[in-house]
């Protein structure tokens, strides 16, 4: 599944992939993996990630649940 909530918040930090990647020490290739949905990174990529971006492992990592758009609980 693609990641569109880290690819956006990554954007409205005005950050490049290259960047991103820098921060966190890996390379842009994983990162794009990552958006693209190619790659699952580990927990403390995760974490590195949320860090940069001022986000919560919630807010970037989980996945939305579908029934919650229907008003299901």
């Amino acid at each position: 599944m693609k990641n569109l909530k880290m690819k956006s918040a990554r954007a409205a930090m005005d950050m490049s992939q290259q960047e991103l990647a820098d921060r966190v020490g890996v390379s842009r290739q994983t990162i794009n993996q990552i958006e693209k949905g190619d790659y699952n990174p580990t927990i403390r990529l995760c974490v590195a990630i949320c860090r940069i971006l001022g986000k919560t492992l919630d807010e970037l990592f989980w996945p939305e649940r579908e029934d919650a758009a229907d008003g299901d609980s």
